[in-house]
């Protein structure tokens, strides 16, 4: 599975495949995941937007 069909997965972009396992602990990861790509991207426009002024 490429890097960016994984990405586009957590940030509900693509649909995940059907057969994927649906536990608790596969759930919790892709939140997790999910939410530190997040983080990660609002810290980049912060930085930006602070080297821009």
């Amino acid at each position: 599975m490429g890097i960016r069909r994984q990405v586009a997965e957590y940030l509900f972009i693509k649909k995940k495949s059907a057969d994927a396992p649906h536990t608790f602990n596969i759930k919790a990861m892709h939140f997790i995941n999910r939410l530190s790509i997040m983080l990660f991207i609002v810290a980049m426009i912060i930085l930006a937007v602070k080297l821009l002024r």
